[in-house]
């Protein structure tokens, strides 16, 4: 087992901190310069040794038994390549959102690509082999990177979700211009994906619905109105949950 830790160009010191830690199995790929999530993701894929690969973003958390739970559900179902499971949102302040939706099976989360893939980016552990093959897309699809993927690779491949809540994953206070970004680039990548398939239902369907979404987000941009965004994810959390939360020091 190792825990690699990708330092992409910080100043707040964090790559030292790993460092510190001292622990062989500890590996730190740090550089002063910034080049972007999906060609970092795709250095720690060239660089894991192990035959699974799970991944989290630094400002996530993952609970106790995440990696265990997972890791056995892969070793169970050797058709399965990714597998996530239901994170439970905060907010940057510590604020309890709510539950992301949840797509359990491959048919549920691929049921409408041209909507998107329920399937939490912080929350992958996947087959070493699978992320190799098919890999983050370089000049990378800012902002949407996770979803590019996705789409690029669920015809060949099998994925499922765990119900249960295992990482507690942070949502950023709303920006239009930061959305838009990741909209925008998700769209042109549908597209272009749709149309080289001669999905041209598929293509007419992503326009209307990044057309849906992003009037959604004009909404949101509203003073006071973010929860208008957040409400995708207002199912009710459990108080089991938020005990958890309480306990891990999350809230």
């Amino acid at each position: 087992m190792e825990l690699l830790v990708i330092d992409d160009g910080s100043t707040d010191g964090s790559g030292d901190l790993a460092t510190s830690i001292g622990d062989p199995r500890v590996y730190v790929l740090s550089e002063t310069k910034n080049r972007g999530l999906a060609f970092r993701l795709n250095q720690g894929i060239d660089a894991a040794r192990g035959k699974f690969i799970a991944r989290m973003d630094a400002d996530d958390f993952s609970f106790p038994q995440r990696l265990e739970k997972q890791l056995r559900f892969l070793e169970s179902h050797p058709e399965i390549d990714l597998v996530g499971c239901r994170p439970v949102t905060f907010h940057d302040n510590g604020r309890p959102i709510g539950l992301f939706p949840l797509a359990k099976t491959h048919e549920e989360i691929c049921a409408n690509p041209s909507r998107g893939f329920y399937l939490a980016h912080p929350t992958w552990m996947g087959r070493t082999e699978w992320f190799r093959r098919h890999r983050y897309r370089i000049p990378e699809v800012r902002r949407a990177e996770d979803q590019d993927l996705l789409l690029r690779s669920y015809r060949d491949s099998q994925f499922a979700c765990l119900p249960e809540v295992l990482l507690a994953y942070r949502i950023h206070s709303f920006d239009f211009k930061r959305t838009w970004l990741a909209r925008r680039s998700l769209c042109a990548a549908q597209i272009s994906f749709f149309y080289s398939n001669r999905e041209w239902r598929n293509v007419m369907s992503t326009l209307l619905m990044t057309t849906a979404k992003v009037a959604v987000d004009l909404l949101a941009a509203i003073p006071g109105g973010e929860f208008i965004f957040n409400r995708r994810m207002g199912e009710n959390i459990p108080p089991k949950i938020i005990s958890e939360l309480q306990e891990y020091k999350i809230l």
